[in-house]
């Protein structure tokens, strides 16, 4: 009889999609674009409101509706544009910056004000 691997009890979400994904190409490649679409819409959310910014006042400084930055919050949306992001950037007093970096080894651990956006697929 097989001894079954017991599986430590984590709230971590990411820990937790790694689980489900398991060896799945597919589910594995979902769950990075889903986690950079979600980091991509928190360091939106964080640094507007670090500046002490609505999402109203946000969006009149860059020239757009307050339901664009509310939909760009939200972790499930997939529409970020480079353009945008610099236009939120510039409005908020920040430098925008993208970076190529060799994939992220297990267990690496991440600043909380940073997304690292990785190639999918």
């Amino acid at each position: 009889m097989k001894a079954k691997t017991e599986i430590k009890k984590t709230s971590d979400a990411v820990a937790i999609l790694d689980r489900m994904a398991g060896e799945s190409p597919d589910l594995r490649r979902l769950t990075e674009e889903a986690r950079i679409n979600a980091a991509v819409a928190q360091l939106i959310y964080a640094t507007r409101t670090k500046a002490g910014l609505s999402q109203a006042e946000l969006a009149e400084r860059i020239g757009t509706k307050q339901s664009v930055i509310s939909r760009m919050e939200d972790a499930d949306y997939e529409g970020h544009s480079l353009s945008m992001l610099q236009r939120i950037a510039a409005a908020l007093g920040q430098c925008l910056e993208i970076r190529f970096l060799p994939p992220a080894k297990k267990g690496r651990g991440r600043r909380a004000d940073t997304a690292i956006l990785e190639p999918v697929g």
